[in-house]
């Protein structure tokens, strides 16, 4: 007996669908959303630990990175609005505020361009921002762990500052 059935690349690739990876993310940007809230205005932009950036430039790659970064997933253009060749990101404007108006205009970006991306695009090999090669699953992957990293980082800056940051698990799924 075969007990190897015929499957498409496709098929085989798919553990979760990518509506289901979309809800999976948007449950991590919902809880560092959560932690951006909690974090104090002053400390946002000025508190460095062991030469880590500060979280508002930590959101700031973030931001540059997921609405651009599955914009390019979805039509192949990568194109970013900054001239700096080593990647810099944007300067994070004055207030949290701004800062989150930010982030929410980039979540409605991921989820305008995310289902406009077909199984076999995932399967694809793309070049992300004309620098990162591999295939646009990884890349997906990719922003997903960076975010959960920097998020890492916040919850020590929060903890440093005696304040008890949201439950890591506490995200809508």
């Amino acid at each position: 007996m075969d007990t190897n059935p015929t499957i498409t690349k496709t098929e085989e690739a798919v553990m979760i669908s990518p509506i289901q990876m979309l809800a999976h993310w948007q449950g991590h940007r919902a809880l560092t959303r959560k932690l951006i809230e909690v974090f104090p205005e002053k400390e946002f932009y000025e508190l460095r630990i062991g030469g880590m950036r500060t979280f508002a430039e930590l959101c700031m790659e973030l931001i540059d990175i997921a609405g651009p970064g599955v914009k390019g997933m979805a039509t192949g253009d990568w194109h970013i609005d900054q001239s700096d060749e080593d990647m810099a990101h944007s300067k994070a404007p004055e207030t949290k505020k701004e800062l989150l108006a930010l982030w929410d205009a980039g979540t409605e970006t991921i989820d305008q361009y995310w289902p406009r991306i077909s199984l076999e695009r995932f399967q694809e090999q793309d070049v992300a921002f004309g620098r990162y090669p591999g295939p646009v699953y990884g890349m997906a992957l990719y922003f997903i762990d960076n975010e959960i990293h920097h998020r890492g980082q916040a919850y020590v800056y929060l903890r440093s500052l005696g304040i008890e940051p949201p439950a890591f698990w506490d995200r809508p799924n």
